[in-house]
């Protein structure tokens, strides 16, 4: 951890192998016009627990946090292919707690992608019907609620493990990643929930991280600015200012694939081998694309590419096949 980073006030668990590879894309470089040398990927889609993705390191902290409160059982929210619910029900079978995932919409016929390791990993799915994040919340709130009072210790987990909490986790990713790159000069990365890129952006610095939103929350430039001042305060250091980010790859809204998207998954396929989703890792990957066509991201500099994870997501989406036509 960081040495501006206070300790916390609970030791955070290990779930993960650290650190997690830095590869170089030198056939992606060229297909954008980057030279050789100029691009990689962060390669957080291998960290391991239950599929892997950046939801581990979130995890490490916000359970470390649940444990020391005293839990014997987790509940947490997201979408229905949400990769933080499969992670927390990894991460609650590793430590052995009960995981209770409140997920928005309706129970589908058939269970895919991350819903399927999820009720493999043994969590009990709760269905909140079509609902707007407050009510949501509450939904996820009356669990715990009753859990407790079935005398089950329980804490909530957060949306996405994005609190500042959970961030502290990408705040030892990018330190993790200086050390692999001290030359680097921009890190791509998608925005769900925002604790990522709040936690890089407090290690990094604004200008070296370039965030792409998803559509996953409704304003991701407040999300990350409200997580990073919050890492700011509790280290004692000054406000980061205003976090960078293209918004340009929401398209129709969270979850639609674009074409933009679809081409970027194919192109990162079709030159590194490397399988990104179409929600997160794909759109960030798409917005790295038009980073370089805008100029944003430039041939000679370091760039790094972070694989989220989300490949279990990849098999539950109703346009994956649109992929390959």
């Amino acid at each position: 951890m960081p040495e501006h980073l206070p300790a916390p006030v609970h030791q955070p668990v290990v779930l993960g192998s650290w650190p997690t590879p830095l590869e170089p894309a030198p056939r992606l470089a060229q297909a954008l016009g980057l030279g050789p040398e100029d691009l990689w990927v962060k390669r957080d889609d291998l960290i391991g627990l239950g599929g892997g993705g950046n939801k581990v390191r979130k995890l490490e902290h916000t359970l470390g946090a649940a444990l020391a409160a005293g839990a014997a059982a987790v509940v947490t929210s997201g979408a229905p292919q949400s990769n933080h619910a499969r992670l927390t029900a990894a991460a609650a079978s590793r430590l052995g707690l009960q995981a209770v995932l409140v997920l928005e919409g309706d129970e589908p016929a058939e269970a895919r992608g991350n819903l399927l390791l999820d009720a493999l990993l043994g969590a009990r799915i709760v269905w909140a019907g079509e609902v707007d994040p407050t009510t949501l919340a509450a939904r996820v709130e009356r669990e715990a609620e009753s859990l407790r009072e079935n005398g089950t210790p329980t804490e909530v987990i957060p949306f996405g493990g994005s609190s500042v909490v959970g961030a502290r986790g990408y705040v030892a990713a990018g330190a993790e990643l200086l050390t692999q790159a001290p030359d680097l000069t921009t890190v791509v990365t998608a925005i769900g929930s925002g604790g990522t890129m709040a936690g890089l952006v407090h290690a990094l610095g604004v200008d070296r991280v370039l965030g792409v939103d998803t559509g996953a929350v409704q304003d991701a430039q407040a999300r990350v600015s409200d997580l990073a001042r919050g890492l700011a305060r509790e280290a004692g250091t000054a406000d980061p200012g205003r976090p960078r980010m293209r918004h340009d790859q929401v398209g129709e809204g969270y979850g639609v694939l674009t074409p933009a998207v679809a081409e970027a998954v194919a192109l990162v396929a079709r030159t590194e081998g490397i399988v990104l989703d179409p929600v997160y890792t794909g759109r960030a990957a798409a917005g790295l694309v038009a980073a370089v066509r805008a100029g944003d991201v430039a041939a000679g500099e370091r760039t790094v590419l972070l694989h989220s994870g989300g490949l279990p997501g990849l098999f539950g989406h109703p346009q994956a096949p649109e992929l390959v036509r």
